[in-house]
């Protein structure tokens, strides 16, 4: 139980707040179990940086994953220097100082359009050349096959810039390209990959057998307890043998899904409607997800409304009317100075912070269950608030 683990092993009065604390070994858990898959399948699995970049934590990771994609040359950068394995690289579009840094950093580095691999295709191999590093080039495809139910979070939804589609692939025009790159899942289970899998081989059949690779991109909630691993890897076992080609993974949630936490202070409480705590933690500086997903994060120890004796509503220190993060019971009123303790906080959280306001970043913290020791990896203060001005 991940409530229980930590609250019964850590106690969170021993941190300064608000900060972001990652268990390291609820990490090496879902790494061991995305090993399995990759141990079963040969496939590649890859972290995405977009999702979680917390590179303290890479020198365990690459134990286990076989390396990084990025979206920026910041994040290859970043994916170069310090997870020191495979670097995939994709944006929408690329500029040119884009691609003359992306050259020198990444491994793989996949196109939104024939339009820009046309364009930059040859000056990339040749910054690559240059800098002694081997380039693969790949294309983004739509698969114009949905399984999201939010279409803000949907590549495949009507409209979408993201992927090349079936009526504008220029299959007599891949000259150089390896491989293949689709993305059209969300936190969903491999009934909803099998689907998109089938869309695939209907409409690029023509196109697989010329590739090395296929990467399924990510949105596999792999660790989580009720995926269906085994359907997993028949779907990669399968799609490999029948098309001869390497098969790679990018999940980012899947590898720090129910990992962090973020542990904050009650400020102050205050009466409206319900009593309001205000807590030294912002919903749209440290956790911008719920509101843009939305959703309510759990905290330790609590319940829906009405579930426990004490119902209230948690906000943060801003000053957005809709800095809230919901309504909880409790067994007994909150005070000032407790703690508060929000689950799956790892993920999409310290990529996505901000200093609205001015409010102090999180520390960054990890947690060895082991040793039950606490390391503080990263604090922040005025200057990084002002140098981003």
């Amino acid at each position: 139980m991940i409530d229980g683990r930590l609250a019964c092993r850590l106690n969170p009065n021993r941190i300064a707040t608000p900060a972001f604390v990652v268990d390291l070994g609820l990490l090496e858990d879902n790494c061991r179990i995305l090993d399995q898959v990759r141990q079963r399948t040969g496939c590649k699995i890859l972290l995405a940086l977009k999702c979680f970049a917390m590179y303290a934590t890479f020198p365990l990771l690459r134990q286990y994953l076989d390396g990084i994609c990025a979206s920026s040359p910041y994040e290859a950068r970043l994916g170069r220097e310090e997870f020191q394995r495979e670097v995939h690289a994709f944006a929408a579009a690329f500029s040119e100082s884009d691609i003359r840094a992306l050259a020198k950093t990444c491994d793989h580095l996949v196109f939104n359009s024939f339009a820009q691999f046309e364009r930059f295709g040859p000056l990339a191999k040749q910054v690559a050349e240059q800098a002694g590093n081997i380039l693969h080039f790949g294309l983004r495809i739509n698969p114009e096959h949905s399984e999201g139910t939010v279409p803000m979070y949907d590549p495949c939804s009507p409209g979408s810039r993201l992927g090349i589609r079936r009526e504008h692939f220029l299959s007599d025009r891949i000259g150089t390209v390896k491989g293949l790159h689709w993305h059209n899942l969300c936190e969903q289970d491999a009934d909803c990959l099998q689907r998109t899998v089938a869309a695939v081989e209907n409409a690029f059949g023509d196109v697989l057998p010329r590739m090395d690779y296929v990467n399924f991109g990510g949105g596999h909630h792999i660790t989580r307890a009720d995926y269906d691993r085994e359907l997993l890897v028949d779907i990669i076992n399968t799609f490999q043998q029948r098309w001869q080609v390497q098969v790679y993974l990018e999940p980012g949630e899947a590898v720090a899904l129910n990992t962090g936490y973020l542990v904050a202070t009650v400020l102050d409480i205050i009466q409206a409607d319900m009593p309001i705590a205000i807590m030294d933690a912002s919903v749209p500086a440290h956790m911008p997800d719920v509101l843009e997903m939305p959703y309510r994060p759990h905290i330790i120890g609590s319940s829906l409304p009405g579930e426990q004796p004490y119902t209230c509503r948690i906000g943060g220190l801003s000053c957005l009317a809709g800095d809230v993060a919901g309504e909880y019971s409790f067994p007994r009123p909150l005070e000032v100075g407790q703690q508060l303790v929000f689950t799956d906080m790892a993920i999409y959280t310290m990529v996505k912070t901000n200093t609205f306001n001015g409010v102090k970043l999180p520390d960054i913290v990890t947690w060895d269950p082991d040793s039950e020791q606490c390391k503080v990896v990263k604090t922040f203060g005025y200057t990084d608030f002002k140098q981003r001005l």
